[in-house]
């Protein structure tokens, strides 16, 4: 029989679960399969409307952090699946597009391998009670790695025109690569940012506990 404490995780856990942002967050993470099934379809039409799913769940990316700081909730589900979602969302997209020649192999490797690493340095600092947060240099990345991906999924050249300005016949997929490529730059010098903010935090700790040893053989 589940005692008090138990059932008040449970309780906890189910009102996390339904809270608004985080149905946003767990919504962001269902329609992948969508937008994934529409650019398989690899049609302009099809493209547009797999952009326009990407779009709007790119959208509720901030929508759901807004909403958490506008009606106060902090949740430990809120923290891990909203990272989750960005990356599944990035990662997915970006290698559903390999075999379709939009982004090269190599572009992929190096991003996946940058976030793998820098989810492990912020989960090795946060078990020793130092938070990492996203520098300039992430932020960047993030804004550059979505709208890359949102030019690559459309995936063909168009006609762009705004207002009396004519650009002609634009390639999105030549776009969309170079915003990659240019957020790839900004993901490199960002783990270069985490990497100095946990070497000054290791070394912190290692001063500290230097000091008590020394005080410890002092006394």
């Amino acid at each position: 029989m589940a005692g008090p404490a138990a059932q008040a995780v449970k309780s906890s856990f189910k009102e996390d679960a339904l809270n608004i942002p985080n149905l946003l967050t767990m919504g962001r993470i269902l329609v992948i399969p969508v937008f994934l099934y529409l650019l398989d379809q690899g049609t302009p039409q099809a493209c547009v409307l797999a952009a326009l799913v990407y779009a709007a769940a790119a959208i509720t990316d901030f929508l759901d952090g807004w909403l958490a700081r506008r009606m106060g909730i902090v949740s430990l589900l809120g923290k891990f699946l909203d990272p989750l979602a960005d990356k599944l969302m990035v990662m997915a997209s970006l290698i559903w597009m390999i075999p379709m020649g939009r982004i090269p192999a190599w572009a992929v490797v190096l991003l996946i391998g940058r976030e793998i690493s820098i989810t492990g340095l912020r989960s090795i600092a946060s078990s020793s009670g130092v938070v990492i947060s996203a520098g300039g240099g992430g932020k960047a990345k993030t804004a550059l790695q979505m709208l890359g991906i949102l030019c690559l999924i459309l995936g063909y050249p168009y006609h762009l025109v705004y207002g009396p300005l004519d650009l002609g016949w634009v390639d999105l997929v030549v776009v969309g690569r170079a915003l990659v490529y240019l957020s790839l730059v900004f993901s490199i010098w960002s783990a270069f940012e985490y990497m100095k903010v946990f070497g000054r935090a290791v070394e912190a700790e290692s001063s500290l506990s230097d000091e008590d040893s020394a005080d410890k053989a002092a006394s």
